[in-house]
């Protein structure tokens, strides 16, 4: 008996074998393959009849396997996604040999101290509402503002469906969230959840794999690549903060692990619940349709009001080499003298994000990549935020001696100099990915803040995500810009969030608190419908903007990103494609172009953009031209289905 046999790597098909293990469809099963042995999965028959071939053997039958509906979810996302579907098998069994080989003992996990929550009024409501959806199929968003207690909410959710033996995925978009997120987790549920992200350690892996295949474990929390993990037993899933940009792998296998969240949920039939404070236009709009159940909290968890909010006029209040107002400076003065606590925002990592030098006007570029450099104070060097690469900034100069560089524009370590001048006895800390880079680290800061050991915060975007400081009562937005960089579609949508996400972080448990905007320009339309807390308005216009320029959730768009050392070798490639893509019909071919990042690692790269009807599945039929191609060994191919940006 012959069987089909799918392997980790980056095939799009199986491999026939012979099977006398009696191995049936979904079985992990170890396979020669080379010179080595491998674990696949037995896949599906396509009756492939091979002649005058010798097949191999299956070795090894395994006492793990996965579900049909998986084996049918990991088809349609390499279909959907045109990735080899060896790639996303590996994402699920990822390396299954080294789990299967290796015997470890699954251990309970840690019992910690419950603390008794009792939800409000609303909340109660909003479980109600969720729990509607059980047994079945169905998207619903919990939408509620910072604060209002939307975790408990799905926390109590949760419990119900792990009490009929079944098991939860929580998926959070960036790992370092998961530090706060586990101290909540064990004060409601009394013990550790399983945490899975591509920092743990090999052991850890193994251990939550294999809880995981055999329903041992119940809960998992887990940033994007928890998706594929093989449940044996899945009852829901939650996308906490299902807005967020995080959600998108933009390199290796590229996915929105939150639309491939919810196509999971349908191919297993159970519920998925979206949580935010202001949803994803693709969320709204689905929410406009109907095509999603959607419950709002409105008030806080205590009812503690959202933050006042001040805008103050930078071109009236002119500094001069300084980035914080004098009125602004007034404000936090009173907050600190309360005992609150103050941050300062600024979406800049290190300390200025150009240099120039005043003498020669050489401007400080990286090598690799079409991209000013960031000098970093913490490195005393100039550093390259895509390629990492880093510089020394003592350069000869084209006048006479060494480059004197001019430092543009404020970063987090410019922003702590200068507020470190104006409170020098107070407690200042950095909460940036460059200063928080080790978990301890991260854990150390927070339990700092959150027992008030520090006064004053400098933070990036990083900060205004799913944190709770109770005694965090006032932040200041350094430069309040909503301009965006021109290649980004979504930038409107992303300020709607970032800043409504960034003064919910303050007044949670306090009846004053202030948010303050920094501003050029002070009549921005998207500011000022912030300031009066209009988020839905903002969406609806921004919806209606997207309509009539034929851009997403309306159309599907597809990037394909072609790179090479040269750049006409890039661009010729480019136009290639599009001549061949030009013959299937129903598609709009925009470009080629170059990228609005030229050069990323040393080579050049070029963009084609397509554009079709969303309610058509056009990927197959791309996919086959793109894999009939002869495409020169000196040019590299990227395929983005529903791309972030432009860039």
């Amino acid at each position: 008996m012959k069987a089909q046999v799918l392997l980790p790597k980056i095939f799009n098909f199986p491999f026939t074998y012979q099977n006398n293990t009696q191995s049936k469809i979904g079985y992990l099963v170890e396979v020669p393959f080379g010179k080595k042995r491998e674990i696949g999965v037995i896949w599906k028959n396509n009756n492939i009849e091979l002649k005058n071939i010798k097949i191999k053997e299956i070795e090894k039958k395994t006492e793990y396997s996965i579900s049909r509906k998986l084996i049918d979810f990991i088809e349609w996302f390499s279909i959907y996604n045109m990735v080899p579907l060896g790639l996303v098998l590996k994402m699920t069994i990822g390396g299954s040999d080294k789990f299967l080989r290796i015997k470890d003992n699954l251990v309970d996990p840690k019992k910690t101290k419950k603390k008794l929550f009792k939800l409000n009024t609303e909340q109660s409501l909003a479980l109600k509402f969720l729990s509607q959806s059980d047994n079945k199929f169905k998207v619903s968003v919990l939408q509620g503002t910072t604060g209002s207690g939307k975790t408990l909410v799905y926390f109590e959710h949760i419990k119900k469906i792990v009490k009929r033996n079944s098991q939860a995925l929580v998926l959070l978009p960036e790992i370092f969230l998961t530090n706060d997120f586990k101290s909540r987790f064990e004060d409601f549920f009394g013990f550790e959840p399983a945490i899975w992200h591509s920092k743990i350690t090999p052991k850890q892996k193994r251990t939550i794999w294999k809880g995981i295949i055999s329903n041992k474990i119940k809960i998992l929390v887990g940033a994007r690549s928890a998706l594929l993990l093989p449940f044996k037993k899945l009852g829901i899933i939650i996308v906490d903060e299902e807005h967020d940009t995080s959600y998108k792998q933009d390199e290796g296998v590229i996915y929105n692990a939150r639309d491939m969240a919810i196509s999971r949920a349908s191919f297993e039939k159970i519920p998925i619940h979206l949580v935010t404070s202001v949803p994803s236009m693709e969320t709204y709009n689905n929410i406009q349709n109907k095509k999603y159940r959607h419950f709002k909290i409105e008030k806080r968890f205590d009812n503690f009001p959202l933050p006042e909010t001040k805008i103050i006029n930078l071109n009236i209040d002119k500094i001069k080499n300084k980035f914080i107002a004098n009125e602004t400076l007034k404000h936090v003065k009173s907050y600190l003298s309360n005992g609150d606590q103050v941050l300062f925002f600024i979406n800049r990592r290190g300390f200025a994000p150009y240099l120039i030098c005043k003498r020669c006007g050489k401007k400080l570029i990286c090598n690799n990549c079409s991209l000013y450099l960031t000098f970093h104070k913490i490195k005393n060097k100039a550093v390259c935020h895509h390629c990492s690469a880093e510089q020394d900034i003592k350069i000869k100069c084209k006048s006479e001696g060494s480059c004197q560089f001019i430092m543009y524009g404020p970063g987090v370590e410019k922003i702590f100099d200068e507020v470190k001048e104006i409170f020098p006895s107070k407690k200042i800390n950095i909460f940036s990915s460059d200063y928080l880079k080790k978990k301890d680290e991260t854990k150390n800061l927070l339990k700092e803040i959150k027992e008030n050991n520090v006064d004053i915060l400098i933070g990036t975007q990083m900060i205004s995500k799913g944190f709770n400081f109770p005694k965090l009562n006032c932040i200041v937005v350094i430069d309040a810009d909503f301009s965006g960089r021109g290649y980004d579609l979504r930038t409107t949508e992303k300020n709607i969030q970032l800043y409504h996400q960034l003064s919910g972080r303050a007044g949670r448990f306090s009846s004053k608190s202030l948010i303050i905007y920094q501003t050029l320009n002070p009549s921005d339309i998207t500011l000022t419908e912030l300031i009066k807390n209009k988020s839905e308005d903002l969406l609806k216009n921004e919806l209606l903007i997207r309509e009539k320029n034929k851009l997403p959730p309306f159309v599907r768009l597809i990037a394909i990103i072609v790179s090479s050392k040269d750049r006409s070798s890039s661009l010729q490639g480019a136009r290639e494609i599009k001549a061949k893509l030009n013959n299937i019909s129903d598609l709009e071919v925009l470009g080629p172009v170059d990228s609005p990042l030229l050069k990323i690692k040393k080579n050049f790269r070029s963009r084609l953009l397509i554009r079709f009807n969303n309610r058509f599945l056009m990927q197959k039929k791309i996919t086959n031209m793109l894999n009939g191609l002869k495409i020169s060994s000196k040019i590299k191919l990227t395929v983005d289905v529903d791309p972030i940006n432009f860039a």
